[in-house]
């Protein structure tokens, strides 16, 4: 009888796998590992400095997330779009660390784990195929072609700026491939609104009680964000956003995400939370002093009413008109409510009047350069990589007049095709869709897409984070809703 024999090696494996994942260090192996792992580390840091131990503990937690967010890419995306709404907290806490090459390292992660699925499940593209993933392509493509754009006064503001133009885009194929459930999606809706109700919450603090000493210190670092900041003897509330307007268009879209999923929800008391919410949300904005978010409100209602057109809609619109116009006409001292009323008297707001000037001035500078000139070459960009330039003093304070002047009238063109495209297809989905919370959550992409959309023209809605990530988010429902609910009925039609 032959005895078998055990190679040293598969023996040395066999300890391994007992030491680490059975018993998962709980034995005096483990016990010693740590402790001397834990004396050398506090050690190194006692001799090298904290900044050692920074980055060890920065070490311990990002391996296992990175790690998660390739084998596990919905929590993922829970993750990147929590850090999405988190990050210019963080910034304005003074964490030093590079949140948003972070964000595009994610981003990567995202794509890489997209392939290693394709590649293991075998290859399907057919989700992507359609008029929206045709022009997002080309977007992404022709914002890659303009490193080479010879008017261009920098390369270096190119690589700075096409990470918040064309790589956030990514995200799209990322929703849309993950997000593949309808249990999914009322996850992601459940986590965008605990996120901004926080944001709600926070901006409600610094309204009724005041600003944090370190947001105090950042009002006052600069005298142009006091000059932004401080009008009529009032701050413009930010709440965790980088300013005003990125949390005003927040709480505008969260605000028609509740709009949209308000008559789905199955039970009187969620009825009565999700008015109570959209209300909140509604208030704080004002708080903002973002007279293109104020405007936000009932042009979207409008679209509602044209999509739904039934009475109840119709009804709730006039009445909201109603108190909206009387709003708007009623004598006051309140700087926040004046502020609302003149969003809707442009021709009285010497901004508003000013941008119109700007605008027809470098109407023949677009007009005479095609592909523009050049991607950051305006605004904050271009004084920082190209000062003393034309286009480094001209302050786009639009972000459909940016396109135009930095990527020029074929820009302009492409960048309108998309976000026809994205409304087309989204308005046809709608109407076909037959489960009635997929074509709320179709509705929910539809209304936010808008919104950005209307509010990108006054200011700059989509390159400020969490809207570049929830517009594409919202892009993505259009898409996810139409095949979650062409999957249901082939399958009831395959049972009949």
């Amino acid at each position: 009888m032959s005895i078998p024999v055990v190679s040293k090696k598969s023996s040395f494996a066999a300890t391994l796998r007992r030491l680490f994942l059975v018993e998962k260090m709980n034995n005096a192996i483990g016990i010693a590992l740590l402790f001397l792992l834990s004396t050398g580390l506090a050690f190194a840091i006692t001799t090298l400095g904290y900044k050692l131990g920074a980055v060890a503990i920065i070490g311990i937690y990002a391996l296992p997330i990175v790690y998660a967010i390739v084998a596990y890419p919905k929590f993922g995306i829970l993750v990147y779009f929590t850090f999405g709404y988190l990050i210019m907290w963080f910034l304005k806490l003074g964490v030093s660390f590079p949140l948003g090459t972070l964000m595009d390292g994610m981003v990567a992660l995202f794509i890489l784990s997209l392939f290693v699925s394709q590649k293991k499940n075998g290859k399907d593209w057919s989700m992507f195929k359609g008029p929206i993933t045709a022009f997002v392509l080309i977007w992404i493509v022709f914002n890659c072609l303009e490193v080479g754009n010879p008017v261009a006064a920098s390369r270096e503001a190119w690589v700075y700026t096409i990470r918040t133009v064309a790589i956030v885009m990514f995200n799209y194929f990322v929703f849309v491939y993950y997000i593949n459930t309808k249990q999914f999606i009322k996850l992601v809706l459940k986590f965008w609104i605990a996120l901004a109700l926080f944001a709600a919450l926070y901006a409600f603090k610094q309204q009724q009680v005041g600003f944090f000493p370190f947001e105090e210190e950042y009002l006052h670092s600069d005298p142009g964000i006091e000059l932004l900041l401080f009008i009529g003897g009032v701050w413009r509330k930010f709440s965790i956003f980088s300013d005003p307007v990125a949390f005003a268009y927040n709480m505008v879209t969260v605000s028609f995400m509740c709009v949209a999923v308000y008559p789905i929800q199955k039970t009187r008391w969620k009825k009565i939370i999700t008015f109570c919410l959209i209300c909140f949300f509604l208030l704080v904005m004002l708080y903002s002093g973002t007279r293109g978010a104020y405007v936000l409100v009932p042009v979207t209602f409008l679209l509602l009413a044209i999509l739904k057109f039934n009475k109840k809609v119709l009804i709730t619109m006039l009445v909201g008109l109603g108190l909206g116009a009387a709003l708007i006409v009623m004598p006051t001292n309140n700087q926040t409510i004046y502020r609302f009323q003149t969003a809707f008297k442009p021709s009285e707001d010497a901004s508003f009047n000013l941008r119109k000037i700007n605008q027809k001035r470098i109407q023949p500078f677009i007009l005479s350069h095609p592909i523009g000139g050049g991607l950051g070459s305006t605004g904050e960009w271009g004084k920082r990589f190209s000062p003393g330039t034309y286009l480094s003093n001209f302050p786009p304070d639009s972000g459909y007049v940016r396109v135009a002047v930095e990527q020029g009238w074929l820009g302009l063109f492409l960048f309108c095709c998309l976000m026809a495209s994205i409304m087309v297809i989204g308005v046809i989905n709608y109407y076909k869709i037959k489960d009635p919370e997929l074509k709320a959550f179709c509705l929910v992409g539809l209304l936010v897409v808008f919104a950005l959309n209307f509010g990108n023209y006054p200011q700059e809605a989509l390159v400020q984070f969490p809207s570049n990530i929830i517009f594409y988010l919202a892009t993505a429902f259009i898409t996810i809703s139409r095949r979650i609910d062409t999957q249901q009925n082939e399958q009831e039609h395959a049972r009949q």
